[in-house]
Order: C-alpha cells, then sequence, then structure tokens
C-alpha cells in the first residue's frame, strides 16, 4: 500500500514488499564440483560468502589448490576424449535444453540467491539475469547441431578443454554466456565464478549434476585469482575465455602469449551515452537511468559517461535530478527497491575514494536526497556535473552509481570526447534522424552501440569490445566461432 507524503513534490513511499527466501535451501557450506560429484578440496580451505546488503554469512565455498585445478582439468579431458566430442550435436542439444528448462522451474530460487549473493535488486535478478541465462542456454541448444550450417564449408572442430572465468555483477548470466556456446560445440568445461559470488554458479552445478551430464564435462571450482591463475595456464587447457578488470586481462594476455590457446576477453568499460538535441528527452532519461542506476553502475557497459548537447543541457539535467529523487535505495529483496546494496566492501571503498576525488579535482556533485540503509554497502545515486576529459572520475572505471556529465556543441566533437578513453565496450546514442544514428554508430569505437534505448540484450546478438574493453565476442554465431577451430 502506498501513502502520500505531505509535500509539495507528491513523493509517495511504498509500503515493504519483501521477496520470501524461506523456499531457498542454502547450504552452510559447498565444495569444488569435479567430475560429476562434489568434491573437498585438498587445500582444506574455505572462504565466506557475504551478503552485502546486511553483512550477513550466507555459506563459505571451497577455495581450489592446484591440486584441485589438475583434476578439474583431467576430468575435463577426460569427458572430452571419451564422451563429449564423440555424441553427436543432437545428443548435445537435449543435454543443453534440459539445463535451461530447469534453469526455469527454479528460476525463483536462483533469483533470490543472486540477489542474496550480489546485492543487485529482486526485479533485476527476476525479470533479466535468470530469464536471460535460461534463453543463452535455449539458444545455443538448438545451434549444437547446425554449427555446418553456420560456418558452411569450414568444416567446424571443438577444441577441447574451456577454461572459463567470470565477474562478480552477473554471476549466473555470465556463467550461461561461456557454457552454453562451449558445450554446443563439443567442448568441455572448467569454470571459476568470482569468489564473492559463486552460489548461484553452484546451484547451476547442482542443476547440471541432476540433468545428468556425463561426468566431467562441466566442472565448476571456486577460489581466487590464484585459482584462475592455475586453470589459466594449465598446459591441457585449449581455450581461455575471461570476463573481468583490464589489468588482470592483460596479465591473462601476457601469461598466454606464444602459446597455442585460444583468448577471449571481456573487460572494463567506460561507456559514452550521447543524447542529441532531437532526443525524445524523457526516454533518454529513462534509458540513463537504467544505464548507470538500476544496476548500481554494476556492469561492464554502463553508460557512466553522459554527453548532452548544450542547448538542451539544463533541461536534461533538471528532469535527470528529479527522477533520481524517484529513485528508492535500499534492501535488494524488497521488490520496490530500484538501487541494492554495493556488491562487496572492497567495491564500495572504491566507490566511495572516487567520489573524493571527483571532489577534490573541483566537480559539482550531486546525489539524491533518499535515505540509504544503515547496515551493509549502500551508494546514493550520484551525478559529477561541469566534467572534462582529464578528470579521472571520467577517464576510469569506477563500476558504481556514479554518472559524470559534459557537455557538447556538435556532432563531432561528441564523437572525439566519446572515443577519447583507453576502453571501447559500448556506447548509447539518442536522436529521431536515422542518418545521425547512422553516423554516429560507425564513428564511435565500441563493441556495441545502442540506439535510442540502453542495456538491451538478446543470446542472438554478439557482445564484446575494442581497446582495453577487450577483443572476441560472446553471443550469438560470434560466440559459437570462438570455441571452434577450422
Amino acid at each position: 500500500m502506498a501513502t502520500k507524503k505531505a509535500s509539495k513534490e507528491f513523493k509517495w513511499d511504498y509500503a515493504p514488499a519483501p521477496e520470501s527466501s524461506e523456499h531457498v535451501a542454502i547450504k552452510p557450506r559447498y565444495e569444488l564440483y569435479i567430475d560429476g560429484k562434489f568434491v573437498k578440496p585438498h587445500s582444506k580451505k574455505y572462504l565466506d560468502s557475504i551478503n552485502p546488503s546486511n553483512g550477513t554469512k550466507l555459506s563459505e565455498v571451497a577455495h581450489a589448490g592446484h591440486k584441485d585445478v589438475n583434476s578439474a582439468v583431467k576430468a575435463a579431458r577426460n569427458a572430452y576424449e571419451k564422451s563429449w566430442k564423440k555424441l553427436s550435436g543432437k545428443e548435445r542439444g537435449k543435454y543443453i535444453f534440459r539445463i535451461a528448462r530447469m534453469i526455469q522451474e527454479r528460476s525463483r530460487e536462483l533469483a533470490v540467491i543472486e540477489t542474496m549473493d550480489g546485492g543487485k535488486p529482486i526485479r533485476e535478478s527476476r525479470d533479466f539475469d535468470i530469464p536471460a541465462a535460461a534463453n543463452h542456454f535455449f539458444y545455443y541448444a538448438g545451434w549444437a547441431d547446425k554449427l555446418n550450417y553456420a560456418f558452411p564449408n569450414q568444416k567446424p572442430k571443438s577444441l577441447g578443454v574451456a577454461a572459463q572465468i567470470i565477474p562478480w555483477n552477473f554471476p549466473l548470466l555470465m556463467a550461461a554466456w561461456k557454457i552454453a556456446p562451449a558445450l554446443a560445440c563439443g567442448n568441455t568445461v572448467v569454470l571459476k565464478p568470482a569468489e564473492n559470488t559463486s552460489l548461484t554458479a553452484l546451484k547451476l552445478a547442482e542443476i547440471i549434476q541432476d540433468c545428468d551430464l556425463p561426468p566431467g564435462v562441466v566442472n565448476i571450482i571456486t577460489g581466487f585469482g590464484d585459482t584462475g591463475a592455475a586453470l589459466v595456464n594449465h598446459p591441457d587447457v585449449s581455450k581461455v575465455a575471461f570476463t573481468g578488470s583490464t589489468e588482470v586481462g592483460k596479465t591473462i594476455q601476457r601469461s598466454l602469449a606464444g602459446c597455442n590457446k585460444k583468448l577471449t576477453l571481456e573487460l572494463g568499460g567506460k561507456a559514452a551515452n550521447i543524447i542529441c538535441d532531437d532526443a525524445a528527452i524523457n526516454q533518454a532519461i529513462e534509458g540513463i537511468v537504467n544505464g548507470i542506476f538500476f544496476n548500481q553502475g554494476h556492469v561492464c557497459c554502463a553508460g557512466s559517461r553522459l554527453f548532452i548537447q548544450e542547448n538542451i543541457a539544463a533541461e536534461v539535467i533538471q528532469k535527470l535530478k528529479a527522477r533520481m529523487e524517484t529513485l528508492i535505495v535500499g534492501d535488494p529483496m524488497d521488490k520496490n527497491t530500484d538501487v541494492g546494496a554495493i556488491n562487496s566492501k572492497e567495491q564500495f571503498e572504491k566507490i566511495q575514494s572516487y567520489l573524493k576525488i571527483g571532489k577534490n579535482e573541483g566537480l559539482e556533485i550531486y546525489q539524491s536526497n533518499c535515505a540509504i540503509p544503515k547496515s551493509g554497502y549502500f551508494c546514493k545515486p550520484t551525478l559529477f556535473i561541469g566534467a572534462a576529459q582529464s578528470n579521472r572520475v571520467v577517464q576510469e572505471e569506477i563500476f558504481g552509481p556514479v554518472l559524470t556529465i559534459q557537455t557538447f556543441r556538435t556532432i563531432e566533437e561528441a564523437i572525439e570526447k566519446a572515443n577519447n578513453i583507453p576502453y571501447g565496450l559500448s556506447a548509447g546514442v539518442w536522436s529521431e534522424k536515422g542518418s545521425r544514428i547512422f553516423n554516429m554508430t560507425s564513428k564511435l569505437r565500441a563493441g556495441v552501440v545502442w540506439a535510442n534505448t540502453y542495456n538491451k540484450f538478446d543470446p542472438t546478438s554478439p557482445f564484446g569490445g575494442y581497446k582495453e574493453s577487450g577483443f572476441g565476442r560472446e553471443g550469438g554465431l560470434h560466440g559459437l566461432k570462438a570455441y571452434l577451430r577450422f
């Protein structure tokens, strides 16, 4: 039930509408999933999985050491040689389709765990993350027996064992992005999720076990950076797929230089969202908010740099501030919440340090007047107004609900400013003129450019970056090609 405040703005307070977690079963401890079984780590070490919205411990997950990594890769290689690569595409597709169906059947449970473990609002987990993960498995299940049609006259063949490392911002979706095409192409997998958001990946392991996938085809191991390094450098790995920070991506690229492993990297971003003076402003405002605030800025393609044509800047900023005041920051499990918790203490402290940097650089800062919970890691939606290309908050990836605002006079100026950055993952253009949109999208150095929308994803569409945002594509036919040799 909503009640109206006695104020001129006629803001509404909403009664809490928390999603129940009673139907969710989270074990106090999770082991490594290797060769179709959950096994204890040789290291006998475990790390805590913490709910970032309240600081409570959800579970603890195993820390895989070198012996565990070796066991997982060995299991994947055996499964590849003895069973998986010998299966027909039709049979592989049946297994992948079964995984997709079971994700759908357990979608409510997975959404709640994703929110509890990662801090994102339940609406995002429920309405996007989990359905999109299932859709990727459905999509690639359909391609498993059609590789010769996807790549005619090229005789596609599988690679072998794929080592896959995913970040904490979209744990289950990133797992689906990587596992589904790898399996469809006939490869086996060793996946390492982020150490602080491993629970849905381990739940996926349970689903894979229930689907009777041949042992060793998918192995899921947890741990810190040393686990990932051991996996990447294992001599029996044929393919490495990494999504994460640019710094770690560069380290992986250096370590694999000169070897025969196939590599794809999807790294950081600092996306430009460009609003032209003929844009539908109210629609653009919603796109801006969706691109940076609804996901706490926890998206590598978040539209964290806003460029506004000078003659409409005052109107856009005023409307953006008004929209920010309506955003609800709070319990991620509440269906009313728009902006959830920052994923970890380390990430929260990083965001706070950038807020100080922006202030010290002399930028005008604006934060919404919303109340935030006293416990947990929460940050108010923030604007830095009057930013310049030289500001650190413009050039460096913050990964939080922080938006920098710059103005431009000509389209050429907007394009030059948007491209003047080390990253090139994504961008957005807002204009009613198709010719202007095509002109800008052809000149923006970004892997994905949205027009009059933002953060729209589909399993049929490729995604990836340029420059320090990595190379290679995931999604669509491009996502298949990364797991094949010709």
